[in-house]
């Protein structure tokens, strides 16, 4: 690919119309000729700057990822000096937060949504460099939680069941809207529910442990 310099600004402007495009319509859907026009280039300049609209399109998803990341940076739960309960109360208020943020993350957001419904190729770059990550910083977390070396199935679901509680308040936010706006009207409100997240889990996560290491009578 053809590499942008300082007095090619052509380069950005694609990118940030792109992410707007793509977030507006989807990947098939999307037109190169509008995400062109909408940024006032050449519709060359695609295949200058990026080669293809797959290849553009991939570009896109991974400056939301680096845009989403940036602004929620997950550094406090990394820190193995604090004990996994605060950790994991920690990923999941930072994570609630990402997902129901209104500002411009939200066309991020929306671009995201789009892939994980309707996925293309580039989707399996994004799990290996943007998720995965965020996936083994949580189940580290969970199996200091559960202690005793968990089987990998039960951490796996208990992943899950921790991250779904998180997108139902994105995936669902219009039917919560109507139903309980309460919980998500503002910086506190969302914070409250990501405290009960993080304790609900934590309910769960202990419950399991105890499972675990209960004498069989």
């Amino acid at each position: 690919m053809t590499q942008p310099t300082a007095i090619e600004p052509a380069f950005d402007r694609l990118l940030q119309v792109a992410v707007e495009v793509f977030a507006e319509c989807g990947f098939r859907e999307a037109t190169v000729r509008e995400i062109c026009s909408r940024a006032n280039v050449n519709v060359a300049s695609v295949n200058y700057y990026f080669r293809s609209k797959e290849a553009l399109y991939a570009q896109a998803l991974a400056f939301a990822f680096r845009e989403a990341n940036r602004l929620y940076p997950q550094d406090a739960a990394f820190d193995k000096s604090l004990p996994p309960e605060q950790r994991l109360a920690l990923f999941i208020k930072n994570f609630l937060y990402k997902l129901l943020d209104d500002s411009q993350l939200g066309l991020h957001s929306k671009l995201i949504a789009h892939e994980i419904a309707d996925p293309t190729k580039a989707l399996d770059e994004i799990i290996e460099t943007a998720i995965v990550p965020q996936f083994a910083l949580l189940e580290e977390i969970i199996r200091q939680l559960l202690g005793s070396s968990p089987d990998n199935v039960t951490v796996q679901r208990c992943l899950l069941s921790i991250f779904g509680q998180c997108l139902m308040f994105k995936h669902s936010r219009s039917i919560i809207d109507r139903l309980y706006p309460e919980l998500i009207a503002d910086e506190s409100a969302i914070q409250a529910s990501a405290e009960h997240i993080a304790q609900f889990s934590l309910a769960a996560l202990t419950q399991f442990a105890l499972q675990k290491v209960r004498p069989t009578p």
